[in-house]
């Protein structure tokens, strides 16, 4: 079996991991994005990819995991938030600068496959691993493969409506166009605005989390609450095994014992097996899950 290279093209640093067969980490390394620079960060993923084969005395299979989705239409990238890389042939590209075929994914669906491969999910047949961080997104992964479906948009709950929503809940627009994204709800600032608008403060969900005073105990009940019943939608839809959390706010470990107290009464069932996990490599997940592709 080949050695197995993962890339993670983030917004600030692109991310490098080698892997042997068998999952040990054999090279890690990370560079600054060229911001606004698409030719130039081609060329770098090249080029870092490339020299780890030459450290290591090796070849290997290439993932890629990107901020966006390849557009089943053009073949081109889309939903970016690293606008220079949307409508960009990125795969075809660095196959040509690297002669070889590679394998690209949302980023947050090479986070949902490495928690499946060999982190929290290890061995559970539907995994849905869940981003909480500057935005929200989400993977799927069914028996090991990544689900990207018709639109390669599977998974992308952060654009669906926050269902259950109570009286008191007023929805904020989505910079998507919409009105009331789960992402207005969910995301790190989405909790801090919560939390300003309650107690005229900002804070940091870190901080809101550690801290025992009424107004952040409250803005935390309130976003376990909405948490809840976003998870239970998608597990009266998919059902999985085992939900993931990853980003920022998945380090909040009341979120583990409070969401699946709260999650019954909205989803349709009297026995819920689902289990709700932290990641069990981090911030590692997405470049790892990139390199198992």
């Amino acid at each position: 079996m080949k050695m197995r290279i993962g890339i993670d093209l983030g917004g600030s640093k692109i991310e490098l991991i080698a892997l042997n067969p068998h999952g040990a980490e054999l090279l890690r390394v990370r560079r600054p994005t060229p911001a606004g620079d698409y030719q130039a960060t081609v060329a770098l993923i090249a080029a870092m990819v490339l020299q780890a084969e030459q450290q290591l005395h090796r070849t290997a299979s290439i993932g890629i995991g990107t901020p966006g989705a390849v557009s089943r239409k053009t073949g081109r990238m889309k939903n970016c938030n690293s606008t220079c890389l949307n409508g960009q042939p990125l795969q075809q590209d660095i196959e040509q600068a690297l002669q070889r075929h590679v394998r690209l994914s949302n980023d947050a669906n090479c986070f949902a496959l490495s928690e499946a491969t060999d982190g929290a999910g290890e061995g559970a047949a539907v995994v849905f691993g869940v981003i909480l961080g500057t935005g929200v997104g989400g993977g799927l992964v069914v028996h090991g493969q990544v689900l990207d479906g018709a639109n390669h948009i599977a998974g992308e709950w952060g654009h669906n409506p926050l269902p259950f929503l109570s009286s008191q809940d007023k929805p904020e627009p989505c910079y998507c166009g919409q009105l009331g994204c789960i992402e207005t709800w969910l995301s790190g600032p989405a909790m801090s605005a919560a939390h300003q608008r309650r107690a005229g403060q900002r804070l940091d969900p870190a901080n809101i989390a550690a801290r025992t005073d009424t107004d952040c105990q409250q803005t935390l009940e309130n976003y376990c609450q909405h948490l809840a019943a976003a998870l239970a939608s998608v597990i009266n839809i998919i059902d999985p095994d085992v939900i993931v959390l990853g980003g920022g706010l998945s380090n909040i470990k009341a979120l583990y014992s409070r969401v699946p107290a709260l999650w019954p009464k909205h989803v349709f069932s009297d026995d819920i097996r689902t289990r709700l996990l932290p990641p069990q490599h981090g911030d590692s997940s997405g470049v790892r899950g990139a390199a198992w592709l």
